[in-house]
């Protein structure tokens, strides 16, 4: 069946070889893996992709949800041919990985998922707060403004969604690396839970905080390289040419 997109997305393209999508977080656009794209090119075909109604994608008229962002992501590997690749999410995109992973696991390689989470309940409180008092108020205002409109649209993500069980963990068939930062605003204990209800899943901590793509992308890519199979002298001399 063929699916009926109502927006096209915009990406970055470079590379050959096995796709690699990169998904990015909330807020952002796809230059967020700026540290990434050109690394990762020399070994795979690289997509990264601004998800619906972020950076330079249309918003469209169909629901703004996680669900949804994942049905893109099908429409947007079905459009290009794509039968089959590696996700890389951050933070939202992670979101979007897992439950694309969850629903559609033929069309799914190996799966990264960087800083997601399960339900709100997994981030830090002290983040979440001031998260859920910005969507309350702009949710308050969005019928008189479109910036209030639009703002609450996109904290709603992260007030209302995504709302995975654990039983939906344990049904994911792609070989798994779970990352995140040492300070990340996702929960220690709630990542290793991801970690744990994935079956065949990796678990890697790297020092710093949520960001850890953009902060310490020379680690970040050594672990996710390394996870798909790359040793550390290809990776070496990979980063070598690159540089």
């Amino acid at each position: 069946m063929v699916k009926i997109m109502d927006i096209e997305h915009y990406y970055i393209e470079k590379g050959a070889g096995v796709p690699l999508i990169l998904l990015h977080g909330n807020g952002e656009n796809c230059q967020y893996f700026k540290r990434q794209i050109d690394v990762f090119a020399g070994l795979f075909h690289v997509y990264a992709i601004d998800t619906r109604g972020h950076g330079k994608t249309p918003r469209g008229e169909k629901p703004f949800t996680i669900r949804q962002f994942a049905e893109d992501l099908l429409g947007f590997m079905d459009d290009h041919r794509i039968e089959k690749a590696h996700l890389l999410g951050f933070s939202d995109g992670g979101n979007i990985a897992m439950v694309f992973a969850i629903k559609y696991p033929d069309r799914v390689d190996r799966l990264i998922l960087n800083g997601a989470n399960l339900n709100p309940d997994g981030v830090k409180r002290s983040a979440q707060i001031p998260i859920e008092i910005g969507y309350r108020i702009a949710k308050r205002f969005s019928e008189k403004s479109d910036s209030a409109r639009r703002n609450a649209e996109m904290l709603g993500l992260m007030v209302n969604d995504p709302n995975v069980r654990t039983e939906e963990l344990r049904t994911i068939r792609a070989k798994t690396l779970v990352i995140a930062g040492t300070d990340d605003m996702i929960l220690d204990a709630h990542t290793r839970l991801i970690a744990a209800c994935i079956p065949d899943s990796q678990l890697v901590f790297i020092k710093g905080d949520h960001f850890i793509a953009d902060k310490k992308p020379e680690e970040f890519n050594r672990a996710v390289l390394a996870f798909l199979s790359f040793d550390d002298k290809t990776i070496d001399q990979h980063n070598e040419k690159s540089g």
